[in-house]
């Protein structure tokens, strides 16, 4: 005799799906007990390989798609057995192709109910999105079996081999990914992002001594005496502050370190992204090592006497409280990157153990300028006493500046004589619209805005 429920004036009969779950674990639904567990989702693939070869070893489990008519939430066996509006019954299976940094996306289900039985005991586990208000925060897998001692062995045992099998795999490791939000009127969630940076070389990094010699410290030779210090039982996590001026940089030397620690894998969190920081950090205890990059932090963690409402402070105490939450033992390193180091609120950087090193990159110096100019103008050829004038013409302005002049010089050349030998004229045809055409404001949009502009010199 089959169930049938009521909801307002409309009456609904159970659906074909739970007839089968009910026969297969051979208890009604009040017998059923079921064990959920929720991971990030950046595990998708990894679940799914896990599930397969840990399911493959039974040949007569059976996988069947399901389809619920409320997509935007998760489903459960509660939902499936207890009688919802939204009925979930059997379906196609269904595939999401996610890119995890490989030539070709990974195929992946959606959802899926396999049933089977192992020495005896009867089984259906089911893969989800895990979510809430139809905002998806992870992937869970569930299982149930009849209660009592054999099922509830059966749950512990799975669940500890598929454990073991996700974190041997994790696709995205070594990979620099990001998460995005996606809104929308039926709901949301928030999907996993690959970036393909391109590798940044050592000789690519142009900045003083002192700041490369403080890096190299505080990145290179902590990674390298990391195993030794957690043996001494000091905490394995770092934060470090990068700040100084726009252009300077920091973005760069970013991109330095993630091609120089491919163990590590690489969360970029950008200011429009603050809402996600809880996810962020769950997913770089996940993925650890992990190296976790907040870029503008003072967005974040701006002054509280700067404040201008309580949902600004809401995520100050989120951050904090996430890297206060972390173990000593994490292997996590965080890169913290502002403009502005004076706005930042105390709490943050007074106390070791959330930023142990503030690294500050200046404006380019002399050497510093003339290193950017030949970086940059590397397919140009320039004689000596040009290189001289760019130099001393660009006093104060930024690496990022000396980058878009090298662009426009070669554009310059281009439209006068061509060739690839620069000439002075393109030089200074460049300079004169980026300094003076612009006005102050351009010189601030291009990292100019500290230049001496006493006008162009002649040759």
């Amino acid at each position: 005799m089959g169930f049938s429920f009521s909801f307002g004036n409309q009456g609904f009969r159970e659906p074909q799906l739970s007839k089968n779950l009910l026969k297969h674990l051979g208890v009604s639904a009040r017998d059923i007990a079921t064990a959920a567990r929720q991971f990030p989702i950046t595990s998708r693939i990894d679940i799914q390989a896990g599930l397969e070869g840990l399911l493959k070893r039974e040949p007569q489990t059976r996988l069947t798609g399901l389809f619920s008519p409320n997509p935007h939430e998760g489903v459960t066996f509660a939902q499936i057995l207890g009688g919802s509006h939204f009925q979930v019954d059997t379906g196609p299976l269904q595939y999401d192709e996610i890119d995890i940094g490989d030539a070709e996306p990974a195929r992946c289900l959606k959802n899926g109910l396999w049933m089977g039985r192992e020495k005896g005991v009867p089984f259906a586990i089911m893969l989800a999105s895990g979510g809430r208000f139809g905002f998806q925060v992870g992937v869970n897998v569930e299982i149930a079996v009849a209660a009592g001692e054999s099922g509830s062995r059966f749950s512990h045992d799975f669940f500890r081999q598929l454990e073991q099998a996700i974190s041997e795999g994790r696709s995205y490791r070594g990979r620099v990914i990001s998460l995005e939000a996606h809104h929308h009127p039926m709901g949301g969630g928030s999907s996993v992002k690959v970036h393909r940076l391109a590798r940044v070389n050592r000789e690519d990094v142009i900045l003083p001594q002192k700041t490369l010699a403080t890096l190299d410290r505080n990145v290179g030779g902590f990674m390298a005496a990391r195993d030794a210090l957690k043996s001494m039982h000091f905490q394995a996590r770092k934060g470090l502050l990068f700040y100084g001026p726009p252009g300077t940089g920091k973005t760069h030397t970013i991109h330095y370190l993630a091609s120089q620690l491919p163990n590590h894998t690489t969360l970029l969190v950008t200011a429009e992204q603050v809402g996600l920081i809880g996810e962020y950090f769950r997913l770089a205890r996940f993925l650890q090592p992990s190296m976790m990059v907040i870029e503008d932090v003072d967005l974040i963690a701006r002054d509280r006497t700067q404040m201008r409402n309580g949902g600004e402070e809401v995520l100050l105490n989120k951050l904090l409280n996430e890297m206060d939450g972390l173990r000593e033992d994490a292997e996590v390193l965080f890169i913290l990157t502002t403009n502005r180091p004076d706005q930042i609120e105390p709490a943050l950087v007074s106390r070791p153990g959330r930023i142990d090193q503030a690294i500050e990159f200046p404006l380019p110096d002399e050497e510093g300028r003339a290193k950017l100019t030949k970086l940059y103008g590397r397919d140009l050829k320039l004689s000596d006493e040009l290189l001289e004038l760019i130099v001393r013409r660009t006093k104060g302005v930024s690496g990022a500046f000396i980058k878009e002049l090298m662009r426009r010089c070669a554009q310059f050349q281009m439209e006068g004589s061509g060739g690839s030998v620069l000439a002075q004229a393109a030089v200074d045809e460049a300079l004169e619209e980026m300094l003076f055409t612009g006005g102050t404001l351009n010189r601030r949009l291009l990292g100019g805005e500290a230049v001496e502009t006493l006008g162009t010199e002649a040759g």
